[in-house]
């Protein structure tokens, strides 16, 4: 059976789990990544319950030994599913903070759940799904991956270094068959996040202002099935309504 891994899984109505429900559809066994046990076993329970297969793995993938046991795991020569065809790296966070009053540790956890997450990941892809020659690896990007706004450096740092490890494993590794691409996701996602943290954003921005989680998935799953006479290394995702 195919298998998907989706890192950086959260809330049932965010990002991370409309990609778990969308690889789920498709026929993919689904392992689903995060930090907390119950949101992850509650979108575990949903795709069991539509006849679909899941698996939830708690892991901090700021970790090194975190990442090469979940790999261990969804790789594990006993495993009733393939070797993960598809591999998404979800994880982040983002508030502002004046730069005159960041902390070391503040921009540190930025740089973890960023570049040093990433390249964890991406080692291990190119460790043990790159000598199959197939397999598609896409990394979450933002509108910070091009531009630094005020009060924003520290996500701006972290999402670009995000986007350099996406472009030069695509250089490296693309020719060997592993597709690598960046998605751009250029204004709110409607989703738990942004309704705890601005409950008035859907209103503000009115009907189709903010991204539907769904839709966003749909456009990760055309990445993974392109046909490689045509691959896309990077693709950016906005509202209608967006300022670009």
């Amino acid at each position: 059976m195919k298998s998907a891994v989706i890192i950086g899984v959260g809330a049932e109505s965010g990002l991370g789990g409309a990609l778990c429900r969308r690889a789920a559809a498709e026929g993919h066994h689904v392992f689903i990544v995060g930090r907390t046990k119950t949101r992850l076993e509650a979108i575990s329970q949903a795709i069991r319950t539509s006849g679909g297969r899941a698996t939830t793995i708690v892991a901090d993938v700021t970790r090194e030994q975190d990442v090469i046991g979940l790999f261990d795991q969804v790789m594990a020569p006993d495993s009733l599913t393939d070797a993960p065809n598809l591999i998404v790296y979800n994880v982040g966070n983002n508030k502002r903070i004046d730069f005159r009053d960041m902390s070391v540790a503040d921009f540190d956890s930025f740089m973890r759940a960023g570049p040093v997450g990433a390249f964890l990941v991406g080692r291990e892809v190119a460790r043990r799904i790159v000598p199959l020659g197939r397999g598609t690896l896409i990394f979450t990007g933002a509108s910070a991956s091009l531009r630094g706004r005020p009060g924003f450096g520290h996500f701006a740092a972290s999402k670009a270094a995000v986007r350099m490890i996406s472009q030069s494993m695509a250089r490296e590794y693309g020719p060997q068959g592993l597709h690598v691409a960046h998605v751009l996701i250029d204004g709110g996602i409607e989703g738990e996040r942004l309704r705890t943290m601005y409950p008035d954003a859907a209103s503000e921005r009115g009907e189709d202002g903010l991204l539907d989680p769904e839709a966003i998935a749909d456009a990760y799953w055309h990445i993974h099935t392109q046909q490689r006479s045509a691959w896309t290394q990077e693709l950016d995702l906005r509202p209608f309504r967006e300022q670009f």
